[in-house]
């Protein structure tokens, strides 16, 4: 990837769940569907048809193209509320998921650069936002604090660095998050796993050989010294 290339907002979410993820989609170019992936595709897909309606002072926008042209960023935007105030219309964005809220913070980042966008697009603050959860069918309002921008400044800053050297992190097997990932079978954490184990005892019995074999050498040493001594 060269570095003036823009980086999908999408990509900011996966380095943060998995870089090597990351890596496999948006540098060796593969992917996977699964049962989970094409719910959340399905979902998108209702909230990212292009229209726009108004009602109650909150006009909304579906499927608003987002760039950032100083960080090299853009997306799509599943849907930004526009809400009447006494200083004009303040955004909004909202962005839908499939799932329930999670405990790492993936998601938000993924938002809190929609709403950088929306910043430097419409040059006006956007302090705030909510993520969709399909599975609870509630929002969670999103503040987009100091703590917040940097973890998604620092985000796009590491994802631009892996994507420009264009290698693709070695996987690192855990149960909760590579299970549920469409990409297991073309990754191949375990296999992976089961490779660097093997390696590790094979390193481990070589270095106990040498050992043995040093300490024998030594004691052989010794011997033939005695022996001249006398």
């Amino acid at each position: 990837m060269e570095s003036d290339e823009f980086i999908p907002l999408s990509a900011l979410q996966h380095y943060l769940y998995c870089p090597r993820q990351c890596a496999l989609i948006h540098v060796e170019q593969l992917w996977a569907e699964s049962r989970h992936t094409a719910e959340g595709r399905l979902l998108h897909e209702q909230a990212d048809k292009p229209r726009g309606e108004r009602r109650r002072g909150v006009r909304t926008a579906t499927a608003l193209p987002l760039v950032h042209a100083g960080l090299h960023i853009s997306g799509i935007a599943d849907v930004v509320e526009f809400h009447e105030t006494p200083h004009g219309e303040q955004a909004f964005p909202v962005e839908y998921k499939r799932g329930r809220p999670k405990a790492h913070r993936a998601d938000e980042v993924q938002l809190c650069a929609q709403a950088l966008c929306l910043e430097d697009m419409l040059d006006q603050a956007v302090p705030h936002g909510a993520l969709f959860y399909g599975a609870t069918r509630r929002r969670t309002d999103v503040a987009f604090d100091a703590e917040l921008r940097r973890l998604t400044q620092d985000t796009i800053a590491a994802t631009r660095a892996m994507l420009d050297a264009g290698i693709t992190p070695t996987a690192d097997y855990s149960p909760r998050r590579c299970d549920a990932c469409s990409l297991i079978d073309l990754c191949g954490p375990r296999l992976l796993q089961r490779r660097t184990s093997v390696n590790a005892w094979l390193a481990r019995q070589l270095k106990v050989d040498r050992d043995e074999g040093i300490n024998d050498d030594h004691e052989d040493g010794g011997g033939a010294q005695a022996c001249g001594g006398n």
